[in-house]
């Protein structure tokens, strides 16, 4: 699957809301469904990573992985307050 992809778009699992109970351990979520840099090399190409923050790391993304330089998310966190304004004010000022 990776090698179509031009970006992942990583999730956030909500420890907050204890997403955790949902499988048995952080460590197995990680073994399986997290993006480490062996997956993403698997796909012989450079694929952009976003996340929408706050990243649970070495859970659903490895660290080396979201702070490499294919990693675009600290802009995003950076940015996502005011883009999502942005939209929300441009769709209510619609009639």
């Amino acid at each position: 699957m990776l090698p179509t992809v031009d970006a992942l778009n990583v999730l956030r699992i909500q420890m907050e809301r204890d997403a955790g109970r949902l499988f048995p351990t952080l460590r197995e979520y990680h073994n399986f469904y997290g993006v480490t840099r062996q997956r993403l090399e698997k796909a012989g190409r450079a694929i952009t990573i976003l996340h929408p923050g706050p990243i649970n790391r070495d859970v659903e993304i490895s660290a080396d992985v979201a702070d490499s330089e294919h990693s675009v998310i600290l802009q995003q966190v950076l940015n996502g307050v005011a883009v999502r304004m942005a939209v929300l004010y441009l769709l209510s000022s619609r009639n």
